[in-house]
């Protein structure tokens, strides 16, 4: 089993940066791939970033390609989403969830463990 505990929501102005950390325990040898997911309320989750922890290969949604980083701390089994440029279409819950593998990093269906969520919100 792995825990993972999001922290790093809140409120924000357009244009405005967050960042997001996600810190794992458990076993954290399941932890090959973290990735970052969103739902926005009426909408399906979607994949934000995945970082490969083996190598520190990272992926990106075109629609935050750019404006997010994904990055690891291994010596905490921490993640990090940092978010800049903020946008209101980027308002949602944000979800941290890691497997052993992921053929695709940024499709939720190959993730097994999830976190409780934290809530971004984007507004002036």
């Amino acid at each position: 089993q792995v825990q993972l505990v999001e922290s790093g929501g809140g409120s924000v102005q357009p244009g405005g940066s967050l960042r997001l950390s996600c810190a794992a325990s458990g076993d954290t040898s399941r932890s090959n791939y973290m990735g970052w997911f969103r739902q926005a309320p009426g909408k399906e989750r979607e994949g934000v970033a995945a970082i490969y922890t083996g190598d520190g290969s990272t992926y990106y949604a075109s629609s935050v390609k750019g404006r997010f980083a994904i990055s690891q701390d291994n010596a905490k089994n921490t993640v990090y989403l940092q978010m800049n440029s903020l946008k209101p279409e980027d308002t949602a819950m944000y979800y941290c969830a890691t497997t052993l593998y992921a053929y695709s990093p940024l499709v939720r269906r190959y993730y097994n463990y999830w976190g409780q969520g934290t809530q971004v919100t984007v507004s002036s």
